[in-house]
């Protein structure tokens, strides 16, 4: 909700120092922070003219604009006094009281012409503030109405007739209001009471018949430029405040101290400006607050101190260029705070980063079309719509980021203790690469089921693994080579268990053998003891056998020697027979 601004009193807006309008950055400061619309009520006229009284009233201060006491104008410039609108709460009224116009020690009616110019262009209620009645005089003196289009441009084309500019200064131009001090002629026509407005009405006719064409234009053309540029107008007639030298006092009067029909005039005034002046405008009837009134003012004096002509559409454009660079960024700054506060970093999956992001793109744009206006070929919609790209690029980078590290963490968590385990040489054996390998298959189950941690987690876990990889490659290099030992060490141990086993073999063969040996030995001493038994039976048996074989044989050999002997003797005695013989036969013969 806007704030309101109190002012202790006014502040120079616009400088006028030797005839170079600058501007007062104090004031644009005050401008700034004045969120709620502006009523914005100027006032000009000659000086010594009792303006700043008028705007005092409106202020409800009887002190505040330099009243001045002397034929020495006071206001120089424009001065701004912001207050409270009295009867609308969310509005402010912003009172701007200008240099008295006709100054003789100026010199020239330049610097009148611009201050006339940006009352103009500033306000969207214009006061009039002059003296006596409205005839010929009057209205001569306000030839600065018939110089608006010489001062003041619609459009930034340059071709722009003035007929054209006529009827486009309607549609910026203010309410006009005309006061005329110190009235003192009767309100009638022709008899009858009329009023201040109808008055107002019948001053502003044309004039006609006066033989001179030439003549005619010149005194209808102040009459036809308010008729045409100021189709609201209004009129107030104050009587004379107070008498002699009273009149320099106003300050410090009560107003049971001054003529009670000006207090009611003064009253009457102020009550229609409160609840009648309108806030003001600007293309198609776009509200302005502070800062637009800030951007209004300082377009308008640059361009006047630069040499050039005010331009409304150009203080448009510029002001829309300010308004709608603002809407943008309030719009991004929605956005972000909409992404901030709902966003849960990181998101489950990519789509609900992008249902939110197209939540919040569509209350960003709604804001910017709330606050912007004029936007020429939707430049700064598009300009919205890259910068919402490119946060939603960035969340999307956060929200990766925001991933990439929750992800890593818990990782580390993970698989720290399966670190541990390497550090530790747990998987540094044969076999150990399908250990780990199956660790790893296990920590990744664990990790997996872990909720919430976002649209990096596979692409973490790969990382992750990547980096493992030396230590995987190592693990298995360790595994194949202490492996191929374990081959060998078996190979060597088989044949050691076969060398072992045929020794063992060998030996219980040989211990087989022994055995069979020691048993056939045993079976043999069994056998033998059983021979020798029964051959001890056996030559007990042959002894006999044989004794009696031995005394048969003898009996026969007895039988055998006796009949050999026998024979032998036969032989003998055959023998000796036949030698016998011979020796007789030899003998014989």
């Amino acid at each position: 909700m806007a704030s309101e601004v109190h002012m202790p009193g006014p502040v120079c807006l616009i400088e006028n120092v030797k005839g170079q309008l600058t501007i007062n950055q104090e004031a644009l400061g005050i401008l700034s922070t004045i969120k709620q619309p502006v009523v914005v009520v100027a006032i000009v006229g000659l000086y010594r003219t009792g303006k700043s009284y008028l705007m005092n009233k409106l202020a409800g201060k009887k002190t505040g604009f330099s009243l001045g006491s002397t034929v020495q104008s006071h206001t120089k410039g424009i001065w701004m006094w912001c207050v409270p609108h009295p009867q609308k709460s969310d509005h402010t009224l912003v009172l701007l009281d200008t240099e008295g116009l006709g100054d003789v020690e100026k010199g020239d009616n330049q610097n009148d012409c611009w201050i006339f110019a940006l009352a103009i262009l500033l306000s969207s209620t214009f006061v009039y503030n002059s003296m006596g009645a409205i005839n010929q005089q009057a209205l001569d003196q306000l030839h600065y109405v018939t110089e608006l289009t010489d001062r003041i441009r619609t459009r930034s084309s340059p071709d722009q007739d003035e007929v054209e500019d006529s009827d486009e200064f309607v549609s910026f131009f203010p309410d006009f209001v005309w006061t005329l001090r110190d009235f003192s002629l009767e309100l009638k026509v022709n008899g009858e009471l009329i009023s201040a407005d109808e008055y107002l009405e019948n001053s502003l006719k044309l004039i006609h018949d006066t033989g001179k064409k030439e003549t005619e234009q010149k005194l209808n053309l102040p009459r036809l430029c308010i008729q045409k540029f100021f189709p609201k107008k209004k009129c107030f007639v104050f009587e004379r405040p107070a008498h002699g030298k009273k009149l320099g006092q106003l300050e410090s009067l009560q107003d049971q101290d001054l003529d009670s029909d000006f207090v009611e005039q003064v009253a009457e005034f102020c009550s229609y400006v409160f609840s009648c002046s309108k806030v003001k405008t600007i293309s198609r009837g776009i509200s302005v607050n502070g800062p637009r009134l800030k951007s209004l003012v300082i377009t308008y004096v640059n361009t006047i101190s630069t040499g050039g002509l005010p331009c409304v559409e150009n203080a448009v454009l510029a002001l829309s260029q300010i308004e709608n660079a603002a809407a943008v960024q309030k719009a991004i700054a929605l956005y972000e705070q909409q992404m901030s506060q709902k966003l849960q970093l990181p998101t489950e999956n990519l789509q609900e980063l992008l249902d939110l992001h197209r939540a919040s793109e569509k209350e960003a744009i709604e804001i910017f079309m709330e606050n912007s206006f004029k936007d020429i070929d939707q430049v700064f919609q598009m300009e919205l719509r890259t910068k919402l790209e490119t946060k939603r690029e960035e969340f999307l980078k956060k929200n990766e980021q925001a991933s990439s590290d929750l992800c890593s963490a818990l990782l580390q968590g993970i698989f720290s203790p399966l670190e541990k385990d390497v550090k530790q040489g747990i998987y540094s054996k044969p076999g150990g690469y399908c250990l780990y390998i199956q660790k790893i298959e296990e920590l990744k189950k664990k990790y997996s089921e872990e909720p919430r941690k976002g649209v990096q987690a596979e692409e973490a876990l790969k990382q992750f693994l990547q980096s493992k990889e030396d230590v995987t490659n190592a693990i298995l290099h360790t595994d194949q080579v202490l492996t191929q030992k374990e081959k060998e060490m078996q190979a060597q141990r088989v044949k050691a268990q076969d060398a072992q086993a045929a020794a063992k073999l060998v030996e219980e063969r040989r211990q087989q053998s022994e055995q069979l040996m020691k048993e056939k030995e045993r079976q043999m001493k069994q056998l033998m003891e059983k021979v020798q038994k029964e051959q001890a039976q056996m030559r007990e048996e042959q002894q006999r056998a044989t004794e009696h074989k031995l005394q048969e044989q003898a009996e026969l050999l007895r039988k055998i020697f006796q009949q050999e002997m026998k024979r032998a003797e036969e032989e003998r005695i055959m023998l000796q027979q036949r030698k016998a013989k011979r020796k007789w036969y030899k003998l014989k013969f």
